[in-house]
């Protein structure tokens, strides 16, 4: 699919914008950015601090 550059510089996406294909009736669809922020940083830290961490901060903090 070829899309026009002055309809994506209007749209402000980029060369390698993820983009969702949407049906939007008969002979019709929509394209829409798939920039998630939640999506693409969700899990990202899974497994960087060890188990119970947080509770040990937590601890630090009583005086």
């Amino acid at each position: 699919m070829t899309l026009p550059v002055d309809a994506l510089k209007e749209a402000a996406l980029a060369p390698g914008a993820v983009l969702v294909v949407k049906a939007a009736g008969p002979g019709r669809i929509v394209l829409e950015r798939s920039d998630d922020p939640i999506e693409r940083f969700a899990g990202m830290f899974t497994g960087l601090y060890p188990k119970d961490y947080l509770k040990k901060l937590r601890r630090e903090w009583r005086y």
